[in-house]
């Protein structure tokens, strides 16, 4: 429950954000303040900021307080891949829209060398092999391919799989998907590219394909996401230690 409460924080804090209710100056209430505003404890105001922080939401300056990023607000770009949880579910938001999945099909099958070598699997291990396609609202602007060994996630099925399977993980399994090293690049579209995402013959498609990895170290999934060109809006924050 203290997981799915500081999830509630983070979006009802973005939301406020987004509606401008910090605006006059650019303020966050301190924590005690948002604890009884929230009828929650500080330990989860305090973790619910620290990932709006780690996004670049917000920062903090200290003996001041907290504040609301300026780039955040002008910005209008779709990932925002950063926080405690790398999924697209999650790190994908359109405002006043909102993101569904397709379970496109859902396989077992053995690893190929490529897979094997990227997951650090063993001859004989096998993978789920899950395709899906996302929507924002009814409109398709993602569709993916990704690979989960079947060791590390045995309960594993078609249910799961049409939600979000790193929400799953954190909320279920107490494991997180925090790291993830993609490769971002764009390329005129397929047959299939036009098909699934509504593309004309000479438009382009964005391509986000990568390792994710559990918090623990462990690679999780290789994924392989085709996305529409108009979509293809990235930010990030980074911090240097």
């Amino acid at each position: 429950m203290a997981d799915l409460a500081y999830q509630r924080i983070i979006n009802e804090l973005k939301n406020s954000i987004n509606n401008g209710d910090f605006a006059e100056t650019m303020k966050l209430p301190d924590e005690r303040s948002l604890s009884e505003q929230y009828n929650v404890s500080r330990s989860t105001i305090k973790r619910a900021l620290s990932v709006l922080s780690h996004r670049g939401t917000i920062f903090k300056k200290r003996g001041s307080g907290t504040f609301i990023n300026p780039l955040y607000l002008k910005n209008n770009n779709f990932f925002k891949y950063n926080g405690s949880n790398l999924g697209i579910t999650d790190s994908f938001t359109v405002p006043g829209k909102t993101q569904n999945i397709q379970l496109i099909s859902f396989d077992v099958i053995k690893a190929d060398e490529t897979t094997k070598r990227d997951l650090f699997l063993k001859e004989d291990d096998f993978v789920y092999k899950i395709e899906r396609l996302r929507f924002l609202d009814d409109e398709p602007f993602l569709s993916e391919i990704s690979y989960i060994p079947i060791k590390l996630f045995p309960d594993l099925n078609s249910d799961i799989a049409s939600k979000s399977i790193f929400n799953y993980m954190e909320e279920k399994k107490n494991l997180k998907v925090t790291n993830s090293y993609l490769t971002i690049s764009t390329e005129p579209s397929n047959k299939n590219d036009q098909i699934k995402l509504n593309l004309k013959t000479n438009e382009p498609v964005g391509i986000m394909s990568g390792i994710f990895f559990l918090n623990n170290g462990t690679p999780f999934e290789i994924s392989t996401m085709r996305v529409h060109y108009k979509y293809m809006k990235y930010d990030t924050f980074i911090t240097v230690s």
